[in-house]
């Protein structure tokens, strides 16, 4: 279908946040491809629909003040410019420009008429509420036809003859097929892609699980947005890399083949990691990032890195600097790298302690840190020693399930 002729295609996302997440990138990307194929791409956010809220199957959504909906609509959309591109091929619209205009007398007749309730609550979501306990408001249980009108009008603004959108929106997206069949006998297209699951864990990632990974560097630093991808199971990583970035497929089969061969090394983890965050955050935060991690769980020298890379390691480490006039041994405990001055004294003289790469093999010795450095048990348990009066470490985010995990 999309080689026959140039389409025109749309897709939409409600503003029930202030930035996008991971889940929403597998559309974008898709977005991204049309636009380069020379398709016109229409990206809606939901201004009006955002007022509603799709239902979810287990719960009533809390309805959001306008002026915080009109809020995360020009942030999302910013985001989208960058990212989906800001140029001819794509335009940006706001269903709260025709959706605020409407009667409800000339909805009900207009666009009510075309859909019956036998219709409706088969739909997925909205099936679960009516058979729950807690039941489904009016207001939710009609924001399929919202959608659906939303398709109609830029079918017939625009020439729209395709909707894009995740797979848990294919009952909404047919619902704007239908209606535009019934009023305008028109046929149009729906398309959706599966939601991302991690094949390791059978679970998919975005805001729904509890674990929204944040465009926005404010909501997810680089550093944590960076680590997530790293952090992506071997068995899902190469999907990945076709999902997330722009590799020609044949540059992904070679790093399949190495990967294959040295799977310990997450070869492509690290390549998965770089390019998305380079995408998402620019070159410059990608490349800084990488180095940081590397040098966190590998081996180097602090004062190897920028000013900028240095303060994404003291934001993203733990950090210790309580250990003037202190034994090595107690600074280990301090540090949290041990339990006590016994375990720890072991875990110097096995050699299982290093200060930037060094071993250091006397429990006794005092340590004099003019410029920060990391002090590691092993490969994963680390600190960085400052000259600080006393750490403030919290561990937030990525540190947060890493300490858990540890």
């Amino acid at each position: 279908m999309l080689d026959d002729k140039k389409r025109t295609v749309y897709h939409g996302i409600d503003p029930s946040a202030d930035s996008a997440h991971a889940g929403n990138m597998v559309i974008w990307m898709l977005l991204r491809h049309l636009t380069d194929a020379g398709h016109k791409v229409i990206f809606l956010v939901g201004g009006g629909t955002g007022m509603i809220g799709d239902p979810k199957p287990d719960s009533e959504r809390i309805l959001q003040d306008e002026k915080v909906i009109f809020g995360n609509v020009a942030k999302i959309k910013e985001q989208a410019q960058r990212l989906i591109g800001g140029s001819s091929k794509v335009i940006f619209v706001n269903n709260a420009d025709w959706l605020l205009k409407q009667s409800l007398i000339t909805f009900l007749r207009d666009i009510g008429k075309h859909f019956t309730v036998n219709e409706l609550i088969k739909k997925e979501a909205i099936a679960a509420r009516v058979g729950s306990e807690q039941g489904i408001s009016y207001t939710e249980f009609a924001y399929p036809l919202l959608q659906a009108f939303d398709y109609l009008e830029l079918n017939e603004t625009h020439g729209c003859d395709l909707q894009v959108g995740g797979s848990d929106q294919w009952g909404n997206i047919v619902a704007g097929v239908d209606l535009i069949r019934r009023k305008k006998q028109k046929t149009v297209h729906a398309l959706t892609a599966p939601l991302v699951v991690d094949k390791a864990t059978g679970k998919k990632f975005g805001k729904s699980e509890g674990n929204a990974v944040w465009l926005d560097p404010e909501k997810t630093s680089p550093y944590v947005f960076y680590q997530f991808w790293l952090n992506t199971s071997d068995e899902s990583a190469i999907d990945y890399l076709k999902l997330f970035t722009f590799l020609p497929l044949e540059e992904i089969s070679a790093l399949e083949k190495e990967f294959n061969q040295d799977r310990a090394g997450r070869s492509v983890q690290k390549r998965l990691a770089f390019e998305v965050t380079k995408f998402v955050h620019g070159a410059k935060s990608a490349e800084a990032v990488a180095k940081v991690s590397a040098l966190l769980f590998g081996d180097g020298d602090v004062a190897s890195l920028s000013t900028t890379e240095h303060e994404i390691l003291l934001e993203n480490a733990p950090s210790y600097g309580e250990f003037a006039d202190k034994k090595l041994m107690e600074i280990v405990v301090g540090a949290g790298l041990s339990s006590s001055n016994r375990e720890a004294r072991e875990f110097i003289q096995s050699g299982a302690i290093t200060l930037d790469g060094q071993k250091l093999e006397d429990p006794e010795m005092k340590l004099v840190i003019t410029k920060p450095a990391i002090l590691k048990r092993g490969k994963k348990n680390l600190v960085v020693l400052t000259a600080t009066a006393k750490s403030n470490f919290k561990p937030q985010g990525f540190w947060r399930k890493w300490f858990r995990h540890n």
